[in-house]
C-alpha cells in the first residue's frame, strides 16, 4: 500500500519534534511500514500548508520581510506534494504539543490546521504520536479536541511504543531522514515512563507509557545507522530523566554516553533530568562525552513549598539549588564552541494547584539566591499549565487555578526576565564573547537570527540579511532579556 506520514511535529514533557528537531515517531512508523513492505513518503505540515493556505505557490523570498516559519520546512515541490497527497492510500499524522513552547523556524501544527489541510482528502486517516492522547499548542487553555476526520486514533500505532518492536523499527526508519533535504538534530529514546511511583499532577508521561528501557546497544546502533546517514548531531532527550536511564545505572549511561560519542558527532546533548535524581559519577560521564552548550532541563516547576505539596512536584527549593549548584560545579567551565560546558535549566510553570501570590515571591527569593550565589542558569522556561485529561490536576482543578491568577501573570514573567535572566545571561556570555557556529535560520526586517545547534541553544540576533543555513562565529555585542545581539568576526 501508499502511505505517507505527515510529520505535524511534537513537543511534550519526554520528546522533541519540531525542525530542527526530528523526533522518534515518524522514524519509527517509517521503519515499521518499510518493514511491512508498503511505499512510504513523508511529508511536513509546511508541504500541506503550503497546498491549502498558498495554492501550491511559493511566495517570493526577495519580497518577505520576516521569514514565514510556517512554510519554512518543505521537503518537496508543491506539485510533487499534491501527487503524494493525491496517491496516498492511509495517511499517518504524526503530531501533538503538550509542553507548548517558542519556535524560531518551525511552528507544529494545530488539529484545525490539519483539519483544513487533509480533511477532504479521499483516503484513511490515522492520527499517531501524542497528539492521538491530547493536543494542546497554547499554555493555560485546554486541550484541543481531536477532529472527527480520522479513521484511526492510536498512541501506539503499529507498536512504536514496544521496545521489543523499535529495536528493529529505529534501524530502518533512520533511512527516513533521506526524505528530508534539510540537516536535522535527531532525537534519540532511551526510556519510556516516569520511574516515581505517583508523578506530577499535570504530566502525561504516565499516562502514555509504563516505565521502560533500551538497551544502550540498540541505542548506539541507532545512532551508527542514522550517522552512516549523515547525521551529526544528536540529542539524546526522548526520556523524562536521564539520570535514571536504567535507574540510574552508572556504567550503562557511560557505555551509552561512550559509543554514541565514538561516532564524532559535532553535536552531542541530553534534556531532560531529574534535579531529585543527580548523580556525580553521571554528571561527569555527560561532561566528559557531550559537546559544550549542553543543558539539563530541570522540572522544578515551583519553589514554592505548598505548590510542590498538592502536585506532588519531585523537588523542593532545597534540593533544587543543591543540584543547580552541583551542575555548576561540573560543567560551568567555558567550552570550545563558546559556551559553558553543562549548565542547568529551570521549568517554571504557572497555574499549578495551591498556587498564589506568594508562590511568586518565593520563587523569586530563589532564582535571587542562585543568582547572588555567582551560579549560572541556562535558561528559564515559564509556561502556563495545560491540563490534560488523564492527569490529576485536570480531574481536580481544570483550569482554576490559571483563571484565578491570569492577571498576574505577564508581571510574574516580566519580573523574572528583568531581574533574573538578563543579569543571568550578562554572567552566561559576557560582551566580546565568541560563540563559534552559529547558524542563521530566519530573518524579520533587516536582522538575521540564528543558533547554535544543540539542546537550548541562544538566540542570536546580527544586523543585516545573512546567509540563512550558513555558519558563522559571532561575537556578543549586547544582551536582550532572552536573547543576544552579536556581529560577525
Amino acid at each position: 500500500m501508499k502511505y505517507t506520514i505527515l510529520d505535524s511535529y511534537t513537543d511534550e514533557p519526554a520528546g522533541l519534534g519540531v525542525p530542527p528537531y526530528l523526533g522518534t515517531y515518524p522514524r519509527y512508523i517509517y521503519g515499521a511500514l518499510r518493514m511491512q513492505g508498503h511505499e512510504v513518503e513523508y511529508l511536513t505540515i509546511d508541504d500541506v500548508r503550503l497546498q491549502h493556505y498558498y495554492k501550491g505557490k511559493r511566495p517570493d523570498k526577495s519580497k518577505e520581510v520576516k521569514t514565514n516559519i510556517k512554510i519554512y520546512n518543505l521537503t518537496h515541490e508543491p506539485n510533487e506534494t499534491r501527487e503524494i497527497l493525491d496517491s496516498t492510500e492511509v495517511l499517518v499524522v504524526v503530531g501533538g504539543v503538550q509542553t507548548p513552547g517558542t519556535y524560531l523556524s518551525a511552528m507544529p501544527g494545530t488539529f484545525k490546521e490539519v483539519n483544513d489541510c487533509i480533511g477532504k482528502l479521499d483516503c484513511k486517516k490515522v492520527l499517531a504520536g501524542p497528539g492521538a492522547i491530547a493536543h494542546g499548542l497554547e499554555g493555560g487553555k485546554k486541550a484541543e479536541k481531536i477532529p472527527n476526520i480520522f479513521n484511526t486514533v492510536d498512541f501506539n500505532y503499529l507498536g512504536i511504543n514496544e521496545f521489543d518492536k523499535i529495536k528493529d523499527f529505529s534501524i530502518k526508519g533512520a533511512e527516513l531522514v533521506k526524505k528530508i533535504p534539510y540537516d536535522v538534530l535527531a532525537e534519540l529514546e532511551t526510556g519510556k515512563g516516569c520511574v516515581r511511583v505517583i508523578g506530577c499532577s499535570f504530566c502525561t508521561e504516565p499516562i502514555k507509557n509504563k516505565v521502560l528501557f533500551r538497551e544502550e546497544d540498540d541505542v548506539i546502533k541507532e545512532a551508527e545507522k542514522l550517522s552512516s546517514l549523515g547525521i551529526k548531531w544528536f540529542r539524546i532527550g526522548k526520556q523524562t530523566d536521564f539520570y535514571s536511564y536504567k535507574r540510574g545505572d552508572a556504567e550503562a549511561t557511560e557505555r551509552l554516553l561512550k559509543g554514541i560519542s565514538s561516532l564524532k558527532p559535532e553535536i552531542l546533548h541530553i534534556d531532560n533530568c531529574d534535579p531529585a535524581r543527580i548523580k556525580p559519577q553521571i554528571t561527569e560521564q555527560i561532561v566528559k562525552y557531550c559537546t559544550p552548550g549542553n543543558v539539563a532541563a530541570f522540572g522544578v516547576e515551583s519553589f514554592d513549598r505548598e505548590v510542590v505539596k498538592r502536585n506532588n512536584l519531585n523537588v523542593g527549593a532545597e534540593m533544587a539549588y543543591d543540584s543547580i549548584k552541583h551542575v555548576n560545579d561540573f560543567g560551568s567551565e567555558r567550552g570550545s564552541n563558546g559556551m559553558p560546558k553543562f549548565l542547568p535549566g529551570i521549568n517554571i510553570i504557572f497555574g499549578l494547584m495551591g498556587e498564589n501570590k506568594q508562590t511568586h515571591q518565593i520563587n523569586m527569593q530563589w532564582l535571587k539566591k542562585i543568582y547572588d550565589d555567582g551560579l549560572m542558569i541556562r535558561r528559564i522556561n515559564i509556561r502556563q499549565v495545560v491540563p490534560f485529561p488523564g492527569t490529576r490536576l485536570f480531574e481536580e482543578a481544570g483550569t482554576k487555578f490559571v483563571k484565578k491568577n491570569k492577571a498576574f501573570y505577564w508581571k510574574w514573567r516580566n519580573e523574572i526576565r528583568q531581574n533574573i535572566d538578563f543579569p543571568m545571561l550578562k554572567r552566561l556570555v559576557p560582551l566580546g564573547t565568541i560563540l563559534k557556529d552559529v547558524r542563521m535560520e530566519i530573518y524579520d526586517g533587516n536582522t538575521t537570527f540564528g543558533r547554535q545547534i544543540g539542546t537550548y541553544p541562544l538566540v542570536v540576533g546580527v544586523k543585516g540579511r545573512l546567509e540563512l543555513n550558513k555558519f558563522y562565529d559571532v561575537s556578543v555585542t549586547d544582551h536582550m532579556l532572552r536573547s543576544i545581539t552579536g556581529k560577525i568576526v
